[in-house]
């Protein structure tokens, strides 16, 4: 059994205060998560492995944008984020 037949997925946009490393400008963008949230029952066909793993899994976020344009007309240059987590636990 896949660690994927534990969680149920949904994509998520959420708003971040970032700095654009060019122009200096901060401003909220907003990021892609795929939200990993755990099932509240294991599935049927499980063994014994799959359920101590089960038991051990938890909820978690991770971040699926990795470059952003930046929002100052005059500036407007790609940079990576680079001040927020990849993957975070909820």
């Amino acid at each position: 059994m896949e660690e994927r037949d534990f969680f149920e997925e949904k994509p998520e946009m959420r708003a971040h205060s970032l700095t654009c490393p060019h122009c200096g400008k901060a401003d909220e963008y907003q990021l892609g998560w795929l939200v990993r949230r755990k099932k509240n029952s294991l599935p049927r066909n499980a063994d014994e492995r799959d359920r101590a793993r089960f038991t051990k899994a938890q909820s978690y976020m991770v971040r699926t944008d990795d470059m952003l344009a930046c929002k100052n007309i005059r500036c407007r240059k790609r940079f990576e984020v680079a001040g927020v987590q990849s993957v975070a636990f909820l």
